[in-house]
């Protein structure tokens, strides 16, 4: 009997110690291994942007190659962003906006909280990452909105020359938004379905005709491309874009305008 109770006083002490560790063992080690099942309408963008990972570490701990995924389809979740303390450094892919959207701020706070006049930045650069938006309505949740895409590597490069050769000297929400309005209208029912018929659809994007599509494209034109496919629209949804300083076409100017970023006006 003794040791019966000896054995009692035991297992209490070591059911406390035991409870205390799982109290606080570190939330990461939970997250490292949870499981996600694909749900239709999800995105990878969208996965990541609702578990505070990027699409990129989705990719790595799952072994894709593309963005395509399918529902029913089972996802590890990798734990955490890459961002530590209230910084984050940048990796190669990365933009203002999509760091921005992975941390739930805006490039405006980013910009601001970092000295930054332009969205440029480089690899291995480090930021200071700003508390949440205190905004209506967040570029993420703009994003989540208006869905995300998956694009092959043609696709992206192809969107990124029209880019170029549309919107070069435009503000980088302006370059996203001229892709924007390439992924808008493969998901309109009123043009192609695919971004190369969308492009190359005649009378559509002078760059086609002109030859100035096989410009090839900068790291900054792909970047708006991938920022596009990722969900970003500047556009407002956008199906037209033009300058109206450089066109009388009664078409385009008749439309309803969604926006104007730098020279050009996005409309529907």
């Amino acid at each position: 009997m003794q040791h019966h109770n000896e054995r009692s006083r035991l297992a209490v002490p070591l059911a406390l110690v035991l409870a205390v560790v799982l109290a606080i063992l570190p939330t990461s080690a939970v997250l490292a291994s949870t499981v996600y099942t694909v749900r239709s309408g999800d995105s990878l963008w969208k996965i990541a942007n609702q578990h505070g990972t990027s699409v990129s570490a989705l990719q790595s701990a799952n072994g894709l190659r593309t963005t395509v995924i399918h529902p029913g389809q089972r996802l590890t979740i990798p734990g955490g962003s890459g961002g530590s303390g209230g910084r984050y450094t940048v990796q190669r892919g990365d933009s203002l906006w999509t760091i921005a959207t992975r941390h739930g701020t805006t490039v405006a706070a980013l910009q601001s909280a970092n000295g930054l006049r332009t969205t440029e930045i480089r690899p291995g650069q480090t930021l200071v990452i700003p508390g949440g938006s205190s905004g209506g309505t967040t570029q993420a949740t703009v994003a989540a909105r208006s869905g995300a895409a998956s694009l092959s590597a043609s696709d992206i490069d192809l969107i990124a020359r029209l880019v170029r050769s549309e919107a070069e000297a435009e503000p980088y929400a302006g370059q996203v938004a001229v892709a924007a309005v390439v992924l808008n209208r493969v998901r309109s029912s009123r043009f192609p379905n695919t971004v190369r018929e969308v492009i190359y659809q005649r009378h559509q994007f002078e760059p086609v005709s002109n030859g100035r599509i096989n410009l090839p494209a900068g790291e900054v034109h792909r970047r708006a491309a991938r920022d596009a496919a990722a969900g970003w629209d500047p556009s407002g949804g956008a199906l037209f874009f033009f300058n109206p300083r450089k066109t009388s076409n009664s078409f385009l100017h008749g439309l309803a305008v969604t926006t104007t970023i730098g020279g050009h006006r996005f409309a529907r």
